[in-house]
Formats: structure tokens, sequence, C-alpha cells
């Protein structure tokens, strides 16, 4: 037993005719003699011409996404998503199918509206009828879209006789004169050029059906493109030819008055109701086909998990039923409601944030310059995205800014939340490939630019042999002593030789990867093998980093036991010979998570070596939110023989200069290390100067630090390399 292929559709069954009746709907019939009437034929011209730019540009837009990877179903939700990111395509994902299923109720609406005027003694009511229609158009879509698409055939043959029913009524009628009479603009009060294109733009807004049906075609990659892009054209045509056959036809005041003015001047005016029939109807069908493949592929690709019910498609063609029928509730819902026409325009403009999206994103991936771009149609460039996104936006505004805003906030709501519940994307995006050319950028920029100690901000490299999941504490401090203004990088120097340690090396990056990602930290991971901790030291900071992205801070942690005091200094020297500042963190590991002890950030002034930088990372420290009210105190020790005014007011001279609030103390004492002891018992942080050793072992630096810190709670040990300026 075989079963039967699933059936798919071609360029002109599944994208040019679907396209064509959704673009040919009842404002051709409806409201062209009207436009016309108004804004003359030169005007409607250019209403007509900018209209079509707008739909033009984001159709080349989405032939170059569509021929640049394979279109699943969702249509333009599955473009937007896969290019700008989850973000993006679950904000307008949703947006998009509401627009498409109430639309439907729209349509289904217009058509029992021209029921009921072409037959007023029809024994229902407007509701019982359009309750009647939008159950037809249900039972034709649920049976699945080949059924559909055969109808449509008929619809469009119905639509093509109306055509030639119009115009074989209005060329015997044509006159030059009445063209010259109807060129110029008369537009009545309240209506102006942009009045008329908000009227007639949501004319040429069905031209994204046929992407809507992505799932159920043959090639997408090819019929989506060429399908579009004819549609477009012959509707053009047609909407062009019309303006220009009415304008040459009939007086201004019929323009204006006479609604059924393409019924009055055809040659067979009923063909003309059918056409307006056919074209409600078709539209009708076409949004009531597209939005469930639109929840489908949004239910599918399980951004909300309340809509993982409707991910589920049925059949042989895997018809999504279950979101058919959602749309089929909601469309009439609102036609129970009634009068749809308050909220029409928000309808609007969901289409063209929509529409927008795509240039958008048609723009993204061709600026960002992504390798795996590469899409086959000619006409593609980052300018017809960017252009398409401006007419977008442009013509959002023209039509009704308060709507254009209130669109705008909802899709802004829906992203931001969205981002706030962390929803991971399991396909690749333009927001790397975005950020990745930010980052060339910046990369090459910054090597064009000389630095100035002016503009230093901490790049810190923290090292340590073992995990940093077990030494927290010091990882905490290396991300406030940033306070967001710099880099951070935690590093793991794993003992042993390369080629035993290389699968090692990787689970640990993964292990501490997951601590920065568990503990949020604002910090990147490194991991490397060698013998020592400071030869890992010194393969980093020769190797790491790109151009003048460096380190140009060393941060470790202070060992009380002197074993450790030829390490600790050789960290400082190897820090310094490579032109990097050392800081060396002691702390109280039986503080919170997160916390800082009440009391004062104490700096204890030296002088200018290393005291500037020391004064720019407790500046830096308050900025982090567990600091932010703890004050910083400047403090110096002076001989009793000394003159503490002068001091005094050289400390404040300092801190203007630096710009930095800090209360400056002037401790007059001849023992430093009981000044130190005395006044920084309680600080909740103590930041003190340290020399290498230069002139003396490394156990007696050790030592005399050691005697100088002993005592004291949170501890950072600071040696300038001499990058840093406090003022201008």
């Amino acid at each position: 037993m075989t079963t039967k292929a699933r059936t798919r559709f071609g360029t002109f069954s599944g994208v040019f005719t679907p396209c064509v009746l959704m673009i040919l709907g009842v404002i051709l019939y409806l409201r062209m003699g009207y436009v016309t009437g108004q804004a003359g034929l030169l005007d409607c011209l250019l209403i007509i011409a900018f209209a079509k730019l707008i739909t033009l540009l984001t159709a080349l837009s989405l032939s170059s996404l569509a021929t640049n990877t394979r279109v699943r179903g969702g249509g333009a939700y599955y473009i937007i998503s896969r290019s700008l990111g989850v973000e993006y395509g679950g904000a307008i994902g949703p947006v998009f199918f509401l627009a498409l299923a109430t639309s439907v109720a729209l349509y289904v609406l217009g058509f029992t509206e021209a029921v009921l005027w072409l037959f007023p003694d029809l024994p229902v009511s407007s509701k019982l009828c359009a309750t009647l229609v939008n159950l037809f158009v249900f039972i034709c879509v649920y049976l699945g879209a080949a059924w559909t698409i055969s109808l449509q055939f008929v619809i469009l043959g119905v639509m093509i006789l109306s055509l030639v029913s119009f115009f074989a009524g209005v060329l015997p009628t044509f006159s030059m004169a009445l063209l010259q009479a109807n060129v110029a603009p008369a537009y009545t009060p309240g209506n102006n050029l942009f009045t008329l294109f908000a009227l007639f733009f949501p004319a040429v807004t069905g031209f994204m059906a046929g992407a809507n049906l992505s799932g159920d075609l043959k090639d997408p990659g090819r019929a989506i493109p060429s399908g579009t892009l004819l549609a477009i054209l012959a509707t053009a045509i047609i909407y062009v030819a019309v303006a220009v056959a009415l304008a040459g036809s009939q007086t201004r005041n019929l323009l204006l008055q006479d609604t059924f003015i393409m019924g009055t001047a055809s040659h067979w005016p009923a063909l003309i109701a059918a056409g307006i029939l056919a074209a409600a109807l078709s539209s009708a069908l076409s949004s009531m086909m597209g939005a469930p493949r639109v929840l489908h592929a949004l239910s599918r690709d399980n951004v909300f998990n309340p809509l993982q019910f409707f991910g589920r498609a049925t059949g042989r063609d895997h018809e999504p039923r279950r979101a058919i029928i959602l749309t089929f509730a909601i469309s009439q819902c609102s036609i129970l409601l009634g009068d749809l026409n308050a909220i029409a325009p928000l309808i609007t403009m969901f289409f063209m944030i929509t529409y927008g999206a795509i240039n958008l994103s048609c723009f993204y991936e061709s600026i960002t310059r992504n390798p795996s771009y590469r899409p086959v149609f000619p006409l593609s460039h980052w300018s017809i995205g960017l252009l398409g996104a401006t007419a977008c936006l442009a013509a959002m505004f023209l039509m009704a800014p308060l709507w254009a805003l209130a669109a705008i906030a909802l899709i802004a709501v829906l992203m931001s939340q969205i981002k706030r519940y962390e929803i991971q994307s399991h396909w690749g995006d333009v927001q790397w490939g975005n950020a990745y050319e930010r980052t060339r950028r910046a990369l090459l920029s910054l090597e064009e630019e000389k630095y100035h100690p002016k503009s230093w901000r901490p790049s810190i490299l923290a090292v340590r042999i073992g995990r940093w999941t077990d030494h927290h504490r010091t990882a905490e401090y290396a991300s406030w002593l940033q306070g967001g203004r710099g880099i951070v990088t935690l590093a793991q120097v794993v003992p042993g030789e390369i080629e035993n340690r290389m699968q090692r090396r990787n689970e640990e990056l993964a292990i501490g990867r997951q601590f920065v990602q568990e503990e949020d930290l604002d910090v990147f991971y490194a991991v490397i093998v060698e013998n020592r901790l400071v030869d890992g030291l010194q393969a980093l900071l020769q190797s790491y980093g790109i151009g003048n992205v460096r380190p140009n801070t060393v941060l470790f942690e202070w060992e009380e036991d002197p074993l450790h005091a030829a390490t600790l200094a050789s960290l400082v020297e190897t820090a310094r010979a490579f032109e990097c500042s050392a800081v060396a963190v002691h702390t109280d590991v039986s503080v919170p998570r997160w916390k800082a002890t009440t009391g004062t950030i104490d700096v204890w002034w030296n002088s200018r070596k290393n005291g500037a930088l020391m004064l720019i990372f407790a500046h830096l420290l308050t900025h982090a939110h567990s600091w932010r009210n703890h004050p910083i105190r400047l403090l110096h020790v002076v001989g009793p023989e000394e003159n503490s005014g002068e001091m005094l007011a050289a400390l404040r001279e300092l801190l203007l200069t630096a710009r930095i609030k800090a209360e400056p103390q002037i401790i007059t004492s001849g023992d430093v290390r009981s000044a130190i002891s005395d006044h920084s018992r309680d600080a909740a942080l103590v930041i003190l100067g340290m020399d290498p050793p230069e002139e003396v072992t490394d156990e007696v630096w050790h030592e005399d630090l050691q005697d100088l810190v002993r005592g004291l709670g949170d501890l950072v040990l600071v040696s300038n390399a001499g990058n840093v300026r406090l003022g201008d």
C-alpha cells in the first residue's frame, strides 16, 4: 500500500493566483472611481505609484530572502524570525496572525454588504448572512488548500470577465476632453493626497498571499519571487488602466457620487457585481488560508507555550486544521461584534509592520555581509531593504499616525516580553552576524585611533588555577571593578600537557560558561592548559585579545600563606612586564553572594603612582548595584611634623580635578600600619597600593604587605602600570 504524495502548488496556482485575487479587492470596484474623482488622474497615478513602490520594494526584499534559504511554512513569519531573530518573529507572528484572522471578517462583511445591496429583498439579517458566508469560507479551507486553490481559479475567471465587461463599456465613450478635465485634483473638505492614499493603500496589501502558503509550494524559492512580482506588475497595470479609463469616460460628479461607477459604466453590469462578490470572497479565502499557516509555524517553533496545541497538522496534505478552527472562531467573533471599521486601521498597521520587517530583514542580512547570505535573486542589495523599510514606516504615519504608534508600541511590548523570558531559538538569525560586523568595524576603528590615558577603560584578565565556581567572591569583584564600563575575562589554568588535556579543557570551558550564565556575569570565560599559573598568565597576555582590545589589568587572589609569596610576586612582575596593572583581591567568603558588607570604601592614598587607579576602581565600584550606597573615603597618613592642611587641600583639588565624589581625610600618625588598621577596621572594602618586589625578596615583600593588611576585611591591592589619568 502506497501513500499519496502531499499536494504542492506551483508558481501560478500557489502564488500568482492568490496574490492577484487578494490585491484586486473591493476597493478596485467600489473606491477607484472616488479616488480618481477626488485626486484627479495625476495624483491618482501618484498614489498608485507610491503604493506599488512599497509593495515592489518589499517583494524584492522578500525575493532575496526567499532565494537565500529554504522557506518552510509560515511565510512572512518564517522569513522574519529566521532573519531578525526570535524576538522580532515572535512579536510580529501573533499580530500578523490576528490581522489575517480579523481581516477574514472584514472581507466577509464586505461580501455580505454587496450581497444585501444587490439583493435587498433577501429575508436574512446581515449577521446571519455573514455567518453563512464565513462558514462557507471555513469549510472550503478546512477541506484543504487544493480545494480552495481550485475554487480560486473560478473566482479569477469571474474577475477577468468583470474587467472585460468594464473596459468594453468605457472604451467606446473614452474622451480626451474628459481626460483633460479630470487630470487635476478636486479635493473636497477633509480630503487630501494623504487621506486618499490611506483609503487606497489596502488595495495593494495582498501581495503576501502567496508567501503565506510557503509550506504548500513545490519550490518556494522560485515560486515566491516570480509569482509575487508578476502579480504586482499585473495588478499595477490593471489599476492604472482602470484609473485612466474612468478619468477619460466619466464626469467628475459621477466619479464622486456613484459608488458603483464601474458597474454603471460597464457593458454588462451584472459581471461587475459578480466581480465584487468574487473579490471579497477570494480575499476572505486567502486570509483564511494564510492565517492558520502563520499560527501553525509560530506554534511549531514553540515561541509561546500556550500555542503548542496549534502546532499539529493533519491529513495527507498536513493541513493545520486546529489553527483553521481558531481562525474561524476569531473571524466569527469579529462578525458578531459588528462594525470592524474602528479597528481596520490597526489591522492595516500590522500588515505594514510585517512588510517593514521583511525589508529590515533584507537590509540587515545584506549590510552585515554574512557569508551565508547568498541569494540567487539578482536584484539583491541592502539599499532596497532600507528604502522599503523607510517607505513602510512613512506610509504608516501618513495613513494614521496614532494607530501607527499604537501598533509599534504593541510590537515593542511583545518583543520585550520575549526577551524578558529569554526564549531561545534553534535557528540562526542575523543578530549574531550584525553583532559580529559591528564588532569587526569597531576593532578596526580602534586600531586606527591613538590611545590616550584619559580614555582608559578596565580590561580585566582574572586568573587562577582551578574552577571559578569555587571562588565566586573573587569573580564578583572582577565584575564589580569594571563598573559596567569594561571587559572582564575569567581565565582558568588547567595544569598538565596540552596533548593530554584538550578534552578536559573543553569540559572545563563548558562548566565555566555555565557558571557565568547561572551567575548572570557580564564576563567572558577562558581556559588554558599550562603547568603553572604564571605560565598560563604569560601565554594569555601574549595571545589573548584582538588588536588594541587586550587586557590592561591582571586580577588574582591574595594568599595569606607565605608559601605563595613567589607566585604572587611573579604574577605582579609578569603583569608589569606586559604593561598591565596588577590587582590582588582578598575577600571574606562568608559574605552572601553579590552582597557587600556595610561600611565605607577606603582608598589609602600614597602617591599618584598607584593612587589614580585605586581611586578610579573605587569610583567604578559604586556603579555596581551592591555598592551604590557605599561612600568613598580618600585617606592619607602624614607625620606629626607635616602640614596636614596643605595635604587636605591637595586631596580636595585632586578629587575636584578627577570629578569623583569622595570624602578626603588626613590622619596624623607616625605608624602607617596602625593608622590603616585603626581607621579601616570596619570598612566594607579597603583599597591599597602594591608596589612590585624590586629590592627585596619575594618573601619579605609578601610579609610586609601581609602585615599592612592583617585584620582587615575585603581588600584590593593595586599596582598601577601607569596608563591611567585622573584629569584632563
